[in-house]
This record gives C-alpha cells, sequence and structure tokens, in this order.
C-alpha cells in the first residue's frame, strides 16, 4: 500500500503543478518539474519525526503540508506541499518509518552529553 499525490494550488485545490509525491513502504520520491525533470529519493527509515503542517487556507480547500525530519543528506526537511489526504499521509509514514527501522535493524542512538571519553581514566571504565 502507498500513496500517490500531487502537490496542489491553494486555489480550490486544483492539481496544476508538476510535482507528484510517490510514499511506499520503502521509499518516498519527489518528482518535480516540466522540461527540466528532478527525481529525488528519501527511504523511509531515515525519516525521524512527522509534522503536519495546515494553514486556514489549506483547510479550507482540504489540504496540508506534511514535514519529514530525514536524516537524508540531500533533503533533511522533506515537505509534501498542499496535498490532499495530509492527515492519513501522515500517520502512514510515521507507521511506515518505524517498521522500516525494524526491518532494516536501525537503532536511533541519543547523545545525551555523557562527556568526553578521554577525560575517563581507565581504571573507571572497568
Amino acid at each position: 500500500m502507498g500513496f500517490r499525490e500531487r502537490k496542489r494550488w491553494l486555489f480550490f485545490g486544483l492539481p496544476f503543478t508538476f510535482t507528484v509525491y510517490t510514499i511506499g513502504e520503502d521509499l518516498i520520491t519527489t518528482d518535480k518539474g516540466f522540461f527540466n525533470t528532478v527525481e529525488d529519493d528519501c527511504y523511509m527509515y531515515k525519516v525521524t519525526d512527522v509534522q503536519l503542517q495546515r494553514s486556514l487556507f489549506e483547510r479550507i480547500v482540504g489540504l496540508g503540508t506534511v514535514v519529514c525530519m530525514t536524516g537524508d543528506v540531500t533533503d533533511s526537511c522533506l515537505k509534501l506541499v498542499h496535498i490532499k489526504h495530509a492527515k492519513e499521509i501522515k500517520d502512514y509514514i510515521i507507521k511506515a518509518s518505524e517498521e522500516a527501522r525494524i526491518r532494516r535493524r536501525t537503532v536511533n542512538m541519543l547523545d545525551i552529553g555523557a562527556g568526553d571519553m578521554a577525560d575517563l581514566d581507565p581504571v573507571d571504565l572497568n
């Protein structure tokens, strides 16, 4: 299962743009452009956080913007702008990214500021 959505205008939510978002189980793909096209991929396991943004005009026409914070080098803040079914897509990305991390056995490590290991006495480490 996945989603395929077009970026839309805020003017009645019409899909008159050349940007297509494809959200699958393992990959988020953004296709932009008409004459010069750019295709950008982000693996689902690299998505660390997802946010839904909806302005007043987006709510009026039934659209939303899904913002994915990722560990991807090319796009650390991936935005799916002015799309329909934004809430369902956000929930899908959260679930699929967690499942992808479990499948790949990717563990998120937090730096809690424990200090520099050089400051520790080797005797204390045993």
